[in-house]
């Protein structure tokens, strides 16, 4: 087991350079770069996330070093000397090959540098994010899970029944309606201050933005509480309904294959009971699969962004971090965030195969070379 995880180790190094090569290579060809957004500063066409929905709230092109010289001369021409001094702020004075290894040392020793266009570090703006996106996923998954395993189970213990037919056509619908389309659904729905049979009925229960409401700080540790779960209900439920489809379907499938086993026959027949042969025999084999992806899981749910439900429910997580980032082309969050994701996610790949074996012993990695 030893050699396999050094092998598996030795081999994140080659997988990280080749992401961080291409995407690397692919930025090169894409216009609109840093400059290009400052240049448009100059031309008075607004901030670079003046027009993504919600705003980004905490840009400041002035961040990125260099003093704007009043309105864009564009039938003047640029002053050289000015030119020269942008891309010497943002490094592009330097060839492509120099900025990717100099970029890629700094990365190696944690150093991801800040950000061009906030007075903030990469790692402080992806902290400053991050509890929007915990928020999400932790319970999301934590729903996805007390609600699929134990309806996966019921419906491998009754297949081919009423019950199993019905609640698989609800999951197939839950499955095949965009995580989008439902948040919209559920905002014009509950939060939209719409009403229906003659303004009789208006559902308009839950807020539209944000964690917390105005005075958050003011109020009582139970009033905290309640605004705050009052505040995620929405959100945490469009961003569930997918997880939860599959989960169950994958919880369902697993119970089936362990249950048509030679083994459950035999202790059937021996008069154990079927919550015993169940839980006793199945359950730790079905959930094999299950259990071993939830290191990756557990960590999607610290650094895993839906830039959309972000967007809709005006949530600043790293979900729309990371696409304000890709369209102001502030690189140093790109790329930071790039490398660091990459990296996190090559190494719980092998905890999740280690969580295998820890699982079930039985599995053994050196024989397949």
């Amino acid at each position: 087991m030893g050699a396999y995880i050094l092998r598996r180790l030795l081999l994140v190094i080659p997988t990280l350079l080749g992401i961080m090569i291409l995407n690397f290579a692919i930025i090169q060809f894409m216009p609109g770069g840093p400059i290009e957004q400052v240049l448009a500063r100059m031309e008075g066409r607004g901030d670079v996330f003046e027009n993504i929905s919600g705003g980004g709230g905490d840009v400041d092109i002035e961040a990125a070093g260099v003093e704007l010289q009043g309105n864009y001369p564009g039938s003047k021409g640029l002053d050289p000397r000015y030119l020269a001094e942008l891309e010497k702020r943002f490094g592009f004075d330097k060839p492509p090959l120099e900025r990717f290894l100099t970029m890629m040392w700094n990365y190696i020793r944690f150093d991801f540098g800040e950000s061009y266009f906030r007075k903030i570090s990469v790692v402080d703006l992806v902290l400053e994010k991050m509890p929007v996106s915990i928020t999400l996923g932790l319970w999301s998954t934590l729903i996805a899970y007390l609600v699929s395993i134990p309806l996966g189970i019921r419906k491998a213990v009754r297949d081919g029944s009423a019950f199993d037919t019905w609640t698989s056509g609800a999951i197939i619908v839950a499955y095949a309606i965009p995580g989008f389309l439902f948040a919209i659904l559920l905002i014009v729905v509950f939060a939209g201050g719409n009403c229906w049979f003659n303004d009789r009925v208006c559902l308009n229960i839950f807020p539209l933005r944000g964690l917390t409401s105005p005075g958050f700080e003011e109020m009582t540790l139970w009033g905290k509480i309640v605004d705050y779960l009052w505040h995620i209900t929405l959100p945490v439920i469009a961003s569930t309904i997918a997880a939860f489809a599959t989960l169950t379907i994958l919880t369902k499938n697993s119970f089936l294959d362990e249950i048509r086993k030679h083994y459950v026959i035999t202790a059937r027949a021996k008069g154990l009971s079927e919550r015993r042969v169940l839980y006793g025999h199945v359950f730790r084999n079905a959930m094999l699969i299950v259990i071993s992806g939830f290191p990756a899981l557990f960590i999607s749910v610290f650094f895993g962004g839906s830039v959309i439900i972000e967007t809709l429910f005006s949530l600043d997580g790293l979900g729309r971090m990371g696409y304000e980032a890709a369209i102001a082309r502030d690189y140093p969050v790109v790329f930071g965030t790039l490398y660091a994701f990459s990296l996190l996610g090559l190494v719980v790949g092998i905890i999740t195969d280690l969580t295998y074996v820890l699982v079930d012993p039985r599995i053994d990695f050196e024989s397949r070379g």
